[in-house]
């Protein structure tokens, strides 16, 4: 199959790599870190302007010399930290642009990234803006005591909590650390106040309040009065009255609320937040001096680049984003003149989004039209001759008549295929011109306008798309979008000085017919195929998949048993010849790492493999030294890899 990309404006002129950041709207989804360069190879900025660009190939070539291949995650450390520099610069200017008293402590959720360092450079770069973490579980805050080390910014517990959780929360307290138990239900009040009054410690609470502001898209359920987690207003003051009754009323500290993750559009943000600051305010006037209001997370990614209301995108900026809730929490409180509260945020998508790029590569394609003769002669079958005598009267004028024809000729093929009457090598000569003919109606409709175009050929392009075999997992990378439908955008990462010839979809090695994206990011709508280049015997063609450090890393599935990917971690270096050095190199899962999390021991699998060689060996269906040779092979297997080894 040959379908043409369709981009009209260009088709009559040499690409341009110009051409190719409009195509894949690179600039618009990039947010300043990636780019072009002349070679056609995509790079990334971690700085923005004022650093180097990097071809990711570059960074890949690297980690394949440290034997580490494809897939593979790049993740651009220095990027990580100017994200969380760029939010916590976001809210300090609005908070001196606006005279607002109170003072910024954001959170990083940990949920989103849990990886070590990860959060390590996370909090180191929040250093000089005592940034702190979130967590939202027992396994999290054992490792948010470990890596949290600086007094002054906060630990914010969310989640349901049992007594060794609480208890792990006032082993920190006894350390001197900010760690806020944020009640979720009456029930943990109970069991704060019980467990810090056994512990001789003083707790720091938090109530999350059940707001009727919630947000849109496909994490609205998180908030509104239908939500999980949270208090009602009349829980709210039951809560209090229990702290009164244990003398721990002076340990309610924060106000919290969360309605809901990737919210697109500011002014749900806006609602939400002025309904929150007047609980806050109305809290503090009845003689409960709070210290912090937590907006909680939500803070979008714009995915697709359309700068839109849409799930995956959003309308508005950090800055906006911080003006906005800086603004409106200051413009409550003045009206009901109460302080001004610190500010949190547990903004974690759009820390760390940007900052990890999964490498895949293209090692073959599945198209619909292997090329066939279209001359007329005598021999040919009737069907065939029908076919080819259709393609030479396609016009415009009968683009839809001609359409009609090509359907009615591969049913009659189909219908005598199953009676016996048609031979297989006249079949596969129907179905190859079949779709020859309908590429060349495709590029008929492709010159037409929208509106003239007939209705069932509107989705034509989608079925001659070709298919690309990815070496990686659905499942395992990219779960929200076979969970979720969530879009990611996708582009090769070098080869951009070239015309793309093919639209295609991906699939990945997986035995699943849901391995697949199956949905691509558009200025207006969603694609549902992505312009992609021939892939070439002699030259391995490599793909990037952007914006996937937010939860992808943790919530991969072992569908098909395909484990963690292999992993590079890259800092920029002005001594370094090519502008950065890797740093750590982390191997992904092998084969019987993968197999032991399902309960396979390889000792176990080895011995029984011997069982079975030996017992060959002695039926003379093999000579010992192979029978070795085969067991080498086996145990080795082992240790290699899940995905694919491509030469």
């Amino acid at each position: 199959m040959t379908t043409q990309v369709t981009e009209e404006a260009v088709e009559q002129r040499d690409w341009t790599v110009e051409d190719a950041s409009s195509l894949y709207m690179i600039d618009r989804w990039g947010g300043g870190y990636f780019g072009v360069n002349d070679n056609g190879d995509l790079t990334v900025s971690p700085l923005q302007e004022k650093g180097v660009a990097i071809p990711i190939v570059d960074a890949l070539r690297e980690a394949q010399a440290l034997d580490l291949r494809a897939p593979v995650l790049i993740r651009f450390q220095d990027l990580l930290r100017h994200r969380v520099e760029a939010l916590n610069n976001a809210f300090n200017r609005a908070i001196a642009e606006n005279n607002y008293a109170g003072s910024y402590r954001g959170v990083f959720p940990i949920k989103v990234n849990q990886l070590r360092e990860v959060v390590e450079e996370i909090l180191d770069a929040g250093k000089p803006y005592n940034f702190g973490i979130e967590v939202g579980s027992k396994p999290e805050i054992f490792a948010g005591l470990a890596v949290h080390s600086d007094l002054d910014s906060l630990i914010v517990c969310n989640g349901y909590k049992d007594a060794s959780y609480i208890r792990m929360a006032m082993i920190g307290r006894k350390l001197g650390k900010k760690i806020i138990l944020i009640a979720e239900k009456l029930s943990e009040i109970r069991a704060i106040t019980k467990i810090a009054a056994e512990m001789n410690v003083e707790p720091l609470i938090g109530m999350r309040v059940r707001l009727l502001s919630k947000g849109a898209g496909k994490w609205a359920t998180s908030g509104g009065e239908h939500a999980k987690f949270g208090l009602s207003t009349a829980e709210i003051l039951e809560a209090i009255e229990m702290l009164r009754e244990a003398n721990m009323e002076s340990s309610f500290k924060l106000l919290h609320f969360h309605i809901g993750s990737q919210i697109p559009d500011i002014l749900t943000i806006k609602r939400a937040v002025r309904e929150a600051a007047m609980y806050y305010a109305k809290l503090h006037r009845m003689g409960h001096a709070l210290e912090y209001l937590d907006v909680g997370g939500g803070l979008a990614i714009d995915y697709d680049g359309s700068k839109s209301t849409f799930h995956s995108s959003m309308n508005y900026s950090i800055e906006e984003y911080a003006t906005d809730i800086v603004y409106n929490i200051m413009d409550v409180c003045n009206e009901e003149k109460v302080p001004h509260p610190n500010i949190v945020s547990e903004s974690g998508r759009a820390i760390v989004a940007h900052h990890s790029v999964l490498v895949v590569q293209a090692f073959g394609s599945i198209e619909k039209t292997p090329l066939e003769p279209r001359i007329i002669t005598s021999t040919d079958h009737k069907l065939v001759r029908e076919l080819l005598e259709a393609d030479q009267v396609l016009t415009e004028e009968r683009v839809s008549e001609t359409w009609h024809d090509l359907i009615q000729i591969k049913e009659q093929a189909q219908t005598m295929f199953e009676l016996g009457l048609l031979a297989l090598d006249v079949k596969a000569r129907v179905e190859s011109l079949f779709w020859q003919v309908a590429e060349r109606i495709q590029g008929i409709v492709n010159q037409m306008d929208a509106a003239e175009v007939p209705e069932d050929l509107k989705n034509l392009k989608i079925e001659l798309a070709d298919q690309h075999i990815c070496n990686f997992s659905v499942f395992q990378s990219l779960l929200d979008h076979w969970a979720l439908g969530q879009l990611f955008p996708i582009v090769p990462i070098h080869r951009l000085n070239e015309r793309p010839q093919f639209e295609s979809t991906l699939v990945d090695i997986t035995c699943d017919s849901d391995g697949k994206v199956s949905k691509y990011i558009d200025l207006n709508d969603v694609r549902e195929t992505l312009p992609l280049h021939e892939i070439r015997n002699d030259q391995p063609y490599y793909l990037g998949i952007f914006l996937t450090g937010a939860y992808q890393d943790i919530m991969g599935d072992i569908h098909n048993l395909f484990g963690r990917v292999n992993e590079v971690h890259v800092f920029l270096d002005d001594d370094e010849d090519s502008g950065f050095y890797i740093e750590e190199e982390i191997p992904g899962q092998s084969i019987g790492e993968v197999l032991a999390m399902t309960q396979y021991d390889w000792r176990d699998m080895e011995k029984r493999m011997k069982l079975q060689i030996d017992a060959a060996i002695k039926q003379d269906k093999m000579k010992p030294t192979e029978g070795m040779r085969l067991l080498q092979d086996y145990e080795r297997g082992l240790k290699d890899q899940t995905y694919l080894t491509l030469e």
